[in-house]
């Protein structure tokens, strides 16, 4: 009796959850429409050739492989340079950030300060690949590195923003990254997702973390 009232409140939040992806992409996605103008003017001017935005392979629910979408904030052949800047990542663990990183345009350090890079992954909360919140989508290189308890991330939808952002982003390690999202998976509710995307909504004015 109480299993099936446990999966009935889990489905309902589900459901709930579901409706809150849908209506607040579709209204961010109608609301900065006048941001993408001026970021997609500002990249094509410093870059005429380069793409707009950026389609990167990441791991979502179960292992499955869907492209994010961001607007592209790094040179265009930032892929092929990757290998040469491992040693100096600035944080631990399976993922790779580096404080200056040379790859990233001067537009880039802007859109990743004020977060609007991460704009056009509204798209993905649309179609499902992603939801609002949720552990942060893992690179495909990323999973070799990921011990059977680190997997656990997998087991729901990733997000655009998740605890990991609103306490550290950046200067959080891989490990705490864990320790953070799986205590999200285990903990999470309605009011948990709003109070999560409410202090993130902060970090689109310029988070201290964000690079």
């Amino acid at each position: 009796m109480q299993n099936d009232l446990y999966k009935k409140e889990k489905l309902s939040y589900l459901f709930s959850k579901r409706v809150l992806d849908i209506v607040c992409s579709i209204a961010g996605l109608l609301l900065i429409i006048p941001i993408f103008v001026v970021v997609c003017i500002l990249l094509k001017i410093e870059d005429p050739r380069g793409p707009i935005l950026f389609a990167q392979k990441r791991v979502g629910k179960d292992g499955k492989i869907f492209k994010m979408y961001k607007f592209r904030s790094m040179v265009t052949n930032a892929e092929e340079l990757f290998h040469s800047l491992l040693e100096k990542n600035d944080v631990s663990g399976a993922m790779f950030k580096m404080k200056d990183d040379p790859r990233i345009t001067r537009i880039g350090k802007w859109i990743r300060k004020t977060s609007i890079d991460e704009l056009p992954q509204l798209w993905n909360v649309l179609r499902g690949e992603m939801s609002l919140v949720g552990p942060r989508p893992a690179l495909p290189r990323e999973l070799p590195m990921y011990s059977s308890y680190d997997m656990q991330r997998l087991l729901v939808i990733p997000g655009c923003t998740g605890l990991w952002q609103i306490k550290g982003r950046n200067s959080v390690g891989f490990k705490e990254m864990v320790e953070l999202d799986l205590q999200y998976i285990a903990n999470r509710n309605l009011t948990i997702d709003v109070k999560i995307i409410l202090k993130t909504c902060r970090v689109l004015f310029g988070s201290k973390e964000a690079f």
